[in-house]
């Protein structure tokens, strides 16, 4: 199933994505996917970020694989949900998309093995970890600054639910600057895989219902530009778009 949070009218909805590719919200209303403004399909307690989980996007920013998952956190104001603007800070250098899967959390769970971390899985969407590489420095550790500016956090368009997608270790990622592909991956790439952050992450810390694992990105980053459309897909989860705005 394919569920959706959306306002019209300035009223948020609920709902899905039903068989002719309309939105259903809860309340029976039927509305057209153009005439809807996105929301981020869960509203998390956290959004937890793995840096450097494929081994070529390392290679690609010459750096080595963390000896374990290395966290940091998206603040859930940086997130927006499908067709919304991203910002770009004014005076930057180099600002690019990263396309990433993100695991949804669906009960309430700590010190989970990862052979049971299916059973804590709601689903799954896109995310795009949209970044300034001006700022990740080792003083600018974690990366706060360049993954935390509002608008930073764009991810859907829907929430994929667990038993549509069963191999989540085999889901081609890619992404598009204005038609162009720039980035491609499979989540079989994974250094650390889905069941593995789970157990991890919940070693530390409980994890909540909506809440987000953004799971990491392949090679293949590149700078974006003011007016440039970015087009994120992963087999099964459909197509997150999102222009880039000056500030």
């Amino acid at each position: 199933m394919k569920l959706a949070r959306f306002a019209v009218n300035g009223r948020i909805h609920e709902g899905a994505v039903n068989n002719d590719g309309q939105l259903a919200a809860a309340d029976g209303a039927i509305y057209a996917p153009d005439d809807v403004v996105w929301l981020p399909p869960v509203t998390p307690t956290k959004a937890i970020g793995l840096a450097l989980n494929y081994a070529d996007h390392a290679a690609e920013l010459k750096m080595e694989s963390p000896p374990e998952p290395a966290l940091f956190f998206k603040p859930t104001s940086s997130l927006i949900g499908h067709k919304g603007e991203v910002t770009a800070p004014a005076g930057i250098a180099y600002m690019h998309y990263e396309v990433e899967l993100v695991v949804v959390i669906g009960r309430r769970c700590r010190r989970v093995k990862p052979e049971r971390a299916h059973e804590v899985i709601a689903g799954y969407t896109i995310g795009n970890d949209v970044t300034v590489r001006d700022f990740v420095m080792d003083f600018y550790r974690p990366p706060v600054r360049a993954k935390g500016y509002d608008t930073f956090g764009p991810v859907g368009p829907y929430l994929v639910t667990a038993d549509e997608i069963p191999d989540p270790a085999d889901l081609n990622l890619r992404a598009f600057v204005n038609g162009e592909l720039r980035q491609q991956g499979n989540t079989g790439q994974l250094i650390r895989p889905v069941p593995d952050l789970i157990a991890f992450i919940s070693m530390i810390m409980t994890l909540e219902p909506g809440d987000m694992i953004w799971t990491g990105t392949p090679k293949g980053i590149s700078h974006v530009y003011p007016g440039d459309e970015m087009r994120l897909e992963i087999d099964g989860l459909g197509a997150l778009e999102n222009r880039v705005v000056a500030e």
